[in-house]
């Protein structure tokens, strides 16, 4: 047979082909070998990269981790995890808060394990079996009755029907506490006062022994519960464990500060029930500190409580006007004076040598803000120049005070001037008597206070003249106040002008110290923290004042702030972050975070924005205008 050339090609062809399903499988595997091989580098490559990039694990990871049977050493700390292993029969609301309010670093840990209503009511269903016929056996035998198991039996039977009926859930419930402590004695110290902690509810716990890695672990904030340490609850008691609590700040009397950001209740609250009405406010500039306080005066005057004022900026006239209130200026130019050398009418058996004798003391610290620093000697005779500048006037210990006319601040110049080595300290104080301050300092009060609501303006006083000008409007209150007992608040706006001398400063303190025995609650506000808080008197004033409230501060002062009030962390960013008339609120050893709301007549009333007392101002004008037109009609 012939071959013919196109059947030697088919041939060919399907020589190729049995020749290349030969060579596939080769092929692939040699393919597919080469392949891992690039994976197994690349992966290695990876994970060479990997190796030298810092992560935020690196960062965090402390450098060295040793597990003892009771502890771990974290790094520098030492670690210790308790455990709760019973509860009493009764437990309240709350009884975790002592543990959760310690000051010190804790890590708690509930885990929740819901056990279905079926199983737990077949095992109560033999547990009442057992019970029954054990009282039952009682009975016959005449044994005396025995209280437990009644008890245990009622118990058993209303857990029975709340299960039942859905009311109650049941649980297994384990409670864990990490403590924190740098040496070991203090975290032997701090794991027995937590004990004590529990045993002090009757909740009985341990340490952890060959299990504080695992007890470590289930504390941390990934849901791994190593120990699997239960106890089985029901839904009340396990609820009354909860950690989450806020201070309630609500009485039966009091005015409505604001409302309680943690739980949204109110805070109503009556200073003058306190160990002392002093408050104390701190703010940054624009934070709500004068809206808040004047939300205060408005809700306090309707309970008839009478309220000075010392208002460096004008932001009280509005209110002032409003409420029917006296509103005094105190400038070079006004007719509104206070004498310096006022005396206070004498109350129950208090002599006139005592009154005599308090102005001098509070009148030399006014002459060493207006004079300066003074030597031994200038304030020796400044001292016998003021007792003898009242003698001049008949001003002694015979004397009856409310009918007696005080000098002035000339008559104390003249005094001066005729005593040996008092010619220098006159021509200093001449600028307060024939200067440019004769008009401030140099005259009779003639100023009225008979008003619930007074409020003195220093906004128009020069700088140099405003720490003194304060001082004697203080001075001058403190002798109404101790002329006749009512209950009063003073408040002085921005009182870091007090605190920049020492003099000033300590006269505010003796102050709050001594209001309480007149019913007086004194209001300390200031924006300038620093200032306040640096000065030992402006601490001392914070410690003697039971209401302070913050509200949002500058990064600044933040750091002073928490150490001074001894707030958390998150204490500490909520003053930072907070909005207008938010902030902290404290009431004796209790606080809460606060948000100050008003009604829309209240706002209207008590508003310092710019723009709306402009459109309040732009709305009385309309009106008027428009009851004009209509008269003219």
């Amino acid at each position: 047979m012939a071959i013919t050339p196109q059947k030697v090609k088919e041939q060919e062809l399907l020589d190729i082909e049995a020749a290349q399903k030969k060579l596939t499988p080769a092929l692939l595997k040699a393919k597919a070998d080469r392949s891992t091989k690039e994976e197994k580098a690349l992966l290695e490559e990876e994970r060479i990269f990997r190796g030298g990039v810092v992560s935020i694990k690196d960062l965090l990871a402390p450098a060295a981790l040793e597990v003892t049977p009771t502890f771990i050493k974290l790094g520098q700390k030492f670690v210790r995890t308790l455990f709760v292993i019973s509860y009493p029969r009764y437990i309240a609301v709350g009884w975790f808060a002592p543990i959760i309010n310690l000051s010190v670093a804790l890590d708690i840990a509930m885990y929740f394990y819901p056990v279905k209503s079926n199983i737990i009511l077949k095992q109560l269903k033999n547990k009442v079996g057992a019970l029954e016929a054990q009282l039952m056996s009682d009975r016959e035998k005449g044994a005396p009755r025995d209280p437990i198991r009644e008890t245990a039996l009622r118990d058993i039977e209303k857990l029975r029907d709340d299960l039942t009926q859905g009311v109650e859930h049941f649980f297994q419930f384990g409670l864990y506490v990490t403590i924190y402590a740098d040496t070991k004695e203090e975290l032997d110290n701090l794991s027995g006062d937590i004990e004590s902690l529990f045993g002090s509810r009757l909740v009985y716990s341990k340490k952890v022994l060959y299990q504080a890695e695992q007890g470590f672990n289930s504390t941390l904030p990934m849901g791994n519960d190593e120990l699997m340490i239960g106890f089985n609850m029901n839904s009340s008691p396990v609820a009354s464990s909860f950690p989450f609590i806020s201070s309630e700040l609500t009485s039966d009397e009091g005015i409505l500060y604001g409302i309680n950001r943690h739980n949204n209740s109110l805070i109503l609250f009556d200073r003058f029930s306190l160990q002392n009405a002093n408050t104390v406010v701190f703010a940054t500039s624009g934070a709500g500190k004068s809206y808040a306080i004047k939300l205060e005066v408005l809700r306090t005057m309707m309970f008839g409580t009478d309220v000075l004022v010392i208002d460096p900026e004008r932001e009280y006239k509005h209110l002032s006007d409003a409420v029917g209130g006296a509103y005094i200026n105190i400038s070079l130019s006004s007719e509104s004076k206070i004498n310096p050398f006022d005396l206070p009418r004498a109350v129950g058996d208090q002599r006139p040598d005592d009154v005599i004798r308090g102005a001098v003391i509070t009148l030399k610290g006014l002459m060493r803000l207006m004079l300066g620093q003074l030597t031994h000697q200038e304030d020796s005779l400044i001292d016998r120049a003021l007792l003898e500048t009242y003698a001049k006037k008949d001003i002694g210990s015979e004397s009856d005070l409310s009918k007696i006319e005080p000098p002035i601040m000339q008559d104390f110049q003249d005094i001066l001037e005729g005593m040996e080595g008092g010619a220098d300290l006159a021509l200093r104080l001449k600028k307060y008597t024939q200067g440019t301050f004769a008009g401030l300092f140099n005259s009779p009060t003639n100023v009225d206070t008979k008003n619930q609501l007074v409020v003195f303006s220093v906004r128009d006083l020069e700088d140099e003249l405003r720490p003194i000008a304060i001082y004697i409007i203080v001075n001058y209150i403190w002798n109404v106040v101790r002329s006749e007992l009512k209950r009063r608040i003073l408040i002085i706006d921005e009182a870091w002008w007090l605190m920049q001398n020492e003099d000033s400063a300590k006269f505010i303190y003796a102050l709050v110290k001594r209001c309480r025995k007149y019913y007086l609650g004194v209001t300390n506000i200031t924006q300038d923290v620093n200032d306040f808080l640096l000065s030992p008197y402006g601490q001392a004033i914070v410690n003697n004042s039971s209401l302070q409230l913050l509200m949002r501060q500058s990064s600044a002062a933040i750091d002073l702030i928490q150490k001074t009030f001894l707030l958390t962390e998150g204490e500490k960013y909520l003053l930072l972050e907070s909005g207008v008339g938010e902030g902290i609120f404290f009431a004796g050893d209790k606080h809460a975070a606060i948000k100050v709301v008003a009604s829309y007549a209240e706002d209207q009333l008590i508003t310092s924005d710019p723009r709306q007392l402009l459109e309040i101002e732009e709305a009385k004008k309309e009106f008027e205008l428009s009851r004009s037109k209509q008269n003219n009609e």
